[in-house]
Protein backbone atom coordinates (compact mmCIF):
# COMPACT_ATOMS: atom_id res chain seq x y z
CA UNK A 1 0.00 0.00 0.00
CA UNK A 2 1.01 3.49 -0.54
CA UNK A 3 0.36 5.58 2.37
CA UNK A 4 1.38 8.82 0.89
CA UNK A 5 -0.80 11.20 -1.32
CA UNK A 6 1.73 13.73 -2.63
CA UNK A 7 0.93 17.07 -4.07
CA UNK A 8 3.62 18.46 -6.30
CA UNK A 9 4.46 22.04 -5.15
CA UNK A 10 2.68 22.01 -1.84
CA UNK A 11 3.40 20.35 1.52
CA UNK A 12 0.96 18.28 3.35
CA UNK A 13 -0.56 19.56 6.20
CA UNK A 14 1.10 18.49 9.38
CA UNK A 15 -1.17 17.23 12.24
CA UNK A 16 -0.24 16.43 16.19
CA UNK A 17 -2.53 14.08 17.77
CA UNK A 18 -3.76 14.09 21.27
CA UNK A 19 -6.28 12.31 23.09
CA UNK A 20 -7.02 10.49 19.85
CA UNK A 21 -7.67 13.35 17.38
CA UNK A 22 -5.23 14.26 15.26
CA UNK A 23 -5.07 18.81 14.91
CA UNK A 24 -4.44 20.53 12.09
CA UNK A 25 -3.87 24.45 11.42
CA UNK A 26 -5.24 26.76 8.78
CA UNK A 27 -4.32 30.47 9.04
CA UNK A 28 -6.72 32.38 6.15
CA UNK A 29 -4.19 35.09 4.79
CA UNK A 30 -2.83 37.04 1.85
CA UNK A 31 -0.32 35.04 -0.07
CA UNK A 32 1.57 35.61 -2.85
CA UNK A 33 2.21 33.04 -5.18
CA UNK A 34 5.15 32.24 -7.77
CA UNK A 35 2.78 31.26 -10.94
CA UNK A 36 5.94 31.61 -13.43
CA UNK A 37 9.67 32.90 -12.71
CA UNK A 38 9.00 36.41 -12.17
CA UNK A 39 5.55 36.43 -12.31
CA UNK A 40 3.99 36.74 -8.82
CA UNK A 41 -0.14 36.50 -7.90
CA UNK A 42 -0.98 38.36 -4.94
CA UNK A 43 -4.30 36.73 -3.78
CA UNK A 44 -5.74 35.34 -0.49
CA UNK A 45 -5.23 31.50 0.72
CA UNK A 46 -4.40 29.28 3.30
CA UNK A 47 -1.04 29.17 5.39
CA UNK A 48 0.83 30.64 2.55
CA UNK A 49 0.35 28.68 -0.02
CA UNK A 50 -1.83 28.82 -3.22
CA UNK A 51 -3.78 26.50 -3.18
CA UNK A 52 -3.71 25.60 0.83
CA UNK A 53 -2.01 22.88 2.32
CA UNK A 54 -3.28 18.81 1.32
CA UNK A 55 -4.74 17.22 4.51
CA UNK A 56 -4.57 13.62 4.91
CA UNK A 57 -6.73 11.50 7.32
CA UNK A 58 -7.67 8.62 7.50
CA UNK A 59 -11.11 6.88 7.94
CA UNK A 60 -12.56 6.73 11.40
CA UNK A 61 -10.58 9.64 12.51
CA UNK A 62 -11.43 12.01 15.08
CA UNK A 63 -9.95 15.35 13.40
CA UNK A 64 -9.64 19.09 14.96
CA UNK A 65 -9.05 21.61 12.31
CA UNK A 66 -8.44 25.53 13.87
CA UNK A 67 -9.10 28.21 11.42
CA UNK A 68 -7.70 31.26 12.28
CA UNK A 69 -8.60 34.60 9.76
CA UNK A 70 -5.87 37.25 9.05
CA UNK A 71 -8.36 38.68 6.30
CA UNK A 72 -10.06 42.35 6.54
CA UNK A 73 -13.16 40.49 6.43
CA UNK A 74 -14.99 37.31 7.35
CA UNK A 75 -14.63 34.24 6.04
CA UNK A 76 -15.30 29.79 6.78
CA UNK A 77 -14.24 27.06 5.56
CA UNK A 78 -16.49 24.06 3.35
CA UNK A 79 -15.16 20.82 3.76
CA UNK A 80 -16.30 19.76 0.69
CA UNK A 81 -18.20 16.06 0.20
CA UNK A 82 -17.42 15.26 3.46
CA UNK A 83 -20.01 13.79 5.77
CA UNK A 84 -20.03 15.97 8.94
CA UNK A 85 -22.44 17.77 11.51
CA UNK A 86 -24.55 20.82 10.48
CA UNK A 87 -22.79 22.99 12.99
CA UNK A 88 -19.32 22.03 11.20
CA UNK A 89 -20.12 22.58 7.36
CA UNK A 90 -19.21 25.70 6.79
CA UNK A 91 -21.89 28.03 5.06
CA UNK A 92 -22.88 30.64 7.86
CA UNK A 93 -25.47 32.29 5.92
CA UNK A 94 -27.47 29.07 5.05
CA UNK A 95 -26.57 27.10 8.12
CA UNK A 96 -25.91 27.20 11.78
CA UNK A 97 -22.21 27.27 11.41
CA UNK A 98 -20.15 30.33 12.49
CA UNK A 99 -18.78 33.08 10.33
CA UNK A 100 -14.98 33.80 11.43
CA UNK A 101 -14.62 37.04 11.79
CA UNK A 102 -11.25 39.06 11.18
CA UNK A 103 -8.91 38.43 14.06
CA UNK A 104 -10.84 35.48 15.34
CA UNK A 105 -10.48 31.63 14.95
CA UNK A 106 -12.86 28.72 15.02
CA UNK A 107 -12.13 25.16 15.58
CA UNK A 108 -14.07 22.54 13.43
CA UNK A 109 -14.27 19.14 14.55
CA UNK A 110 -15.46 15.88 13.16
CA UNK A 111 -15.15 12.28 12.59
CA UNK A 112 -14.04 11.00 9.39
CA UNK A 113 -16.65 8.78 8.22
CA UNK A 114 -16.66 9.06 4.36
CA UNK A 115 -15.14 6.12 2.32
CA UNK A 116 -11.23 6.82 0.95
CA UNK A 117 -11.21 9.08 -1.89
CA UNK A 118 -10.36 12.72 -3.14
CA UNK A 119 -12.50 15.24 -1.28
CA UNK A 120 -11.57 19.54 -0.82
CA UNK A 121 -11.92 22.37 1.36
CA UNK A 122 -12.93 25.75 -0.02
CA UNK A 123 -14.15 29.25 1.63
CA UNK A 124 -17.72 29.51 1.34
CA UNK A 125 -18.35 32.88 3.04
CA UNK A 126 -17.93 34.55 -0.63
CA UNK A 127 -17.63 33.71 -4.30
CA UNK A 128 -14.83 36.58 -4.49
CA UNK A 129 -13.04 34.71 -1.30
CA UNK A 130 -13.58 30.97 -3.43
CA UNK A 131 -12.64 32.81 -6.87
CA UNK A 132 -9.48 34.19 -5.35
CA UNK A 133 -8.22 30.93 -4.94
CA UNK A 134 -9.16 30.03 -1.33
CA UNK A 135 -9.19 25.87 -1.21
CA UNK A 136 -7.12 23.18 -1.02
CA UNK A 137 -6.91 19.15 -1.36
CA UNK A 138 -9.19 16.70 1.39
CA UNK A 139 -7.54 13.16 0.83
CA UNK A 140 -8.94 10.22 3.22
CA UNK A 141 -6.48 7.41 2.55
CA UNK A 142 -7.75 4.11 1.86
CA UNK A 143 -5.39 1.79 4.35
CA UNK A 144 -6.04 -1.99 3.26
CA UNK A 145 -3.13 -2.65 1.82
CA UNK A 146 -5.20 -5.66 -0.73
CA UNK A 147 -7.29 -3.00 -2.20
CA UNK A 148 -4.81 0.04 -2.33
CA UNK A 149 -1.47 -1.46 -4.44
CA UNK A 150 -0.60 1.98 -5.97
CA UNK A 151 3.39 2.96 -5.98
CA UNK A 152 2.61 6.65 -6.90
CA UNK A 153 0.20 8.53 -5.79
CA UNK A 154 -0.53 12.19 -7.10
CA UNK A 155 -3.39 15.47 -6.06
CA UNK A 156 -3.92 18.14 -8.18
CA UNK A 157 -5.80 21.16 -7.78
CA UNK A 158 -6.92 23.01 -10.87
CA UNK A 159 -7.74 26.58 -10.52
CA UNK A 160 -7.64 30.05 -12.69
CA UNK A 161 -7.00 33.18 -12.20
CA UNK A 162 -7.11 36.72 -14.21
CA UNK A 163 -4.06 38.77 -13.15
CA UNK A 164 -4.98 42.19 -14.62
CA UNK A 165 -2.85 44.75 -16.16
CA UNK A 166 -0.43 42.30 -18.73
CA UNK A 167 0.32 43.17 -22.03
CA UNK A 168 -1.57 41.33 -24.15
CA UNK A 169 0.27 38.27 -25.30
CA UNK A 170 3.09 38.14 -23.34
CA UNK A 171 4.28 37.15 -19.98
CA UNK A 172 5.95 39.94 -18.71
CA UNK A 173 7.33 39.91 -14.65
CA UNK A 174 5.87 41.54 -11.92
CA UNK A 175 3.05 41.32 -8.93
CA UNK A 176 0.00 41.30 -9.77
CA UNK A 177 -3.47 41.13 -7.80
CA UNK A 178 -5.83 38.21 -8.75
CA UNK A 179 -8.83 39.74 -10.06
CA UNK A 180 -11.98 37.65 -8.01
CA UNK A 181 -14.85 39.56 -9.82
CA UNK A 182 -13.33 38.53 -13.77
CA UNK A 183 -14.81 35.75 -15.57
CA UNK A 184 -11.91 35.78 -18.43
CA UNK A 185 -9.17 34.48 -17.14
CA UNK A 186 -5.76 34.54 -18.18
CA UNK A 187 -3.77 32.37 -16.23
CA UNK A 188 -4.21 28.26 -15.62
CA UNK A 189 -2.64 26.48 -12.54
CA UNK A 190 -1.39 23.19 -11.40
CA UNK A 191 -1.70 23.24 -7.56
CA UNK A 192 -0.62 27.11 -8.27
CA UNK A 193 2.14 27.01 -10.78
CA UNK A 194 1.81 26.97 -14.99
CA UNK A 195 3.92 25.38 -17.66
CA UNK A 196 6.64 25.24 -17.46
CA UNK A 197 7.08 26.37 -13.72
CA UNK A 198 4.99 23.03 -13.20
CA UNK A 199 6.82 19.93 -11.29
CA UNK A 200 6.70 16.86 -13.83
CA UNK A 201 5.01 13.60 -12.11
CA UNK A 202 7.89 11.16 -11.42
CA UNK A 203 7.25 7.58 -12.20
CA UNK A 204 9.28 4.10 -12.60
CA UNK A 205 8.06 1.46 -15.17
CA UNK A 206 5.80 -0.95 -13.76
CA UNK A 207 4.29 1.45 -11.23
CA UNK A 208 0.88 1.48 -10.74
CA UNK A 209 -0.51 5.32 -10.58
CA UNK A 210 -3.17 7.11 -9.64
CA UNK A 211 -3.97 10.66 -10.11
CA UNK A 212 -6.58 12.97 -8.09
CA UNK A 213 -7.98 15.79 -9.79
CA UNK A 214 -9.73 18.69 -8.08
CA UNK A 215 -11.55 21.95 -8.77
CA UNK A 216 -13.39 24.00 -6.99
CA UNK A 217 -13.31 27.43 -9.16
CA UNK A 218 -15.60 28.32 -12.44
CA UNK A 219 -14.32 26.60 -15.31
CA UNK A 220 -14.24 22.92 -16.23
CA UNK A 221 -10.96 21.18 -17.27
CA UNK A 222 -10.95 18.25 -19.47
CA UNK A 223 -7.74 16.62 -18.24
CA UNK A 224 -5.90 14.50 -21.10
CA UNK A 225 -2.86 12.14 -20.49
CA UNK A 226 -0.25 11.17 -23.31
CA UNK A 227 0.93 7.87 -24.13
CA UNK A 228 -1.37 6.24 -21.60
CA UNK A 229 -4.89 4.84 -21.20
CA UNK A 230 -6.22 5.41 -18.21
CA UNK A 231 -9.28 3.25 -15.34
CA UNK A 232 -11.22 6.25 -13.81
CA UNK A 233 -11.09 4.54 -10.15
CA UNK A 234 -13.14 7.77 -7.91
CA UNK A 235 -15.95 10.52 -8.07
CA UNK A 236 -16.09 12.93 -5.61
CA UNK A 237 -14.90 10.38 -3.23
CA UNK A 238 -16.56 7.35 -3.99
CA UNK A 239 -14.51 4.47 -4.99
CA UNK A 240 -15.73 2.81 -8.32
CA UNK A 241 -15.54 -0.92 -8.38
CA UNK A 242 -13.27 -2.91 -10.99
CA UNK A 243 -15.96 -3.99 -12.60
CA UNK A 244 -17.80 -1.03 -13.12
CA UNK A 245 -14.37 1.19 -14.20
CA UNK A 246 -14.32 2.36 -17.72
CA UNK A 247 -10.88 3.30 -19.56
CA UNK A 248 -10.61 6.54 -20.97
CA UNK A 249 -7.72 9.13 -22.23
CA UNK A 250 -9.43 12.38 -21.02
CA UNK A 251 -11.39 12.89 -18.48
CA UNK A 252 -13.68 16.60 -17.75
CA UNK A 253 -12.95 17.80 -14.04
CA UNK A 254 -16.38 20.50 -13.95
CA UNK A 255 -16.35 22.71 -10.76
CA UNK A 256 -17.02 21.17 -7.62
CA UNK A 257 -16.12 17.68 -8.69
CA UNK A 258 -13.16 15.54 -7.92
CA UNK A 259 -11.89 12.38 -9.72
CA UNK A 260 -9.23 9.55 -9.38
CA UNK A 261 -7.90 8.04 -12.33
CA UNK A 262 -5.28 5.04 -12.32
CA UNK A 263 -3.05 3.78 -14.92
CA UNK A 264 -0.25 1.06 -15.93
CA UNK A 265 3.43 2.88 -15.88
CA UNK A 266 4.08 0.77 -19.28
CA UNK A 267 5.52 3.13 -21.95
CA UNK A 268 8.61 4.87 -20.83
CA UNK A 269 9.50 8.51 -22.03
CA UNK A 270 8.17 11.97 -20.86
CA UNK A 271 4.62 12.40 -21.65
CA UNK A 272 2.19 15.09 -21.69
CA UNK A 273 -0.44 15.89 -18.99
CA UNK A 274 -2.62 19.06 -19.87
CA UNK A 275 -6.74 20.41 -19.94
CA UNK A 276 -7.50 19.94 -23.23
CA UNK A 277 -9.33 23.41 -23.43
CA UNK A 278 -6.65 25.44 -26.06
CA UNK A 279 -6.40 28.51 -24.10
CA UNK A 280 -6.24 26.79 -20.71
CA UNK A 281 -2.47 25.30 -22.07
CA UNK A 282 -1.54 29.14 -22.38
CA UNK A 283 0.17 31.56 -20.45
CA UNK A 284 -1.98 35.06 -21.07
CA UNK A 285 -2.20 33.45 -24.87
CA UNK A 286 1.52 34.12 -25.48
CA UNK A 287 3.56 31.96 -27.75
CA UNK A 288 4.31 28.42 -26.64
CA UNK A 289 3.02 25.57 -24.44
CA UNK A 290 1.92 26.96 -20.57
CA UNK A 291 -0.83 27.28 -17.90
CA UNK A 292 -2.41 24.00 -17.11
CA UNK A 293 0.08 21.42 -18.52
CA UNK A 294 2.70 19.32 -16.79
CA UNK A 295 4.60 16.20 -17.02
CA UNK A 296 4.75 12.44 -16.44
CA UNK A 297 8.33 11.76 -16.27
CA UNK A 298 10.33 7.88 -16.00
CA UNK A 299 12.92 8.17 -13.99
Amino acid sequence: MNDTVVTPDIPNAPYVTRGGVKYFDLTAEPVEREILPGVILRTWCYNGLLPGPTIVVEPGDYVCIRVANRLPEPTSVHWHGLFIPNAMDGVPDAEPSPRIDPGKSFEYRFKIVNPPGTYMYHSHWSARQEMRGMGGGFIVLDTNPYRDRVQRDYFMMLQEFRLPGMPPESVAPGIYPADPESESFNFFTINGRCFPHTSPLQVRQGDAVRLRFANFMMNAHPMHLHGHPFAVSGADGHPIAHANRVWKNTIPVASGETWDVEFHANNPGSWALHCHMPHHTSNNKAPGLGGMFTKIVYV
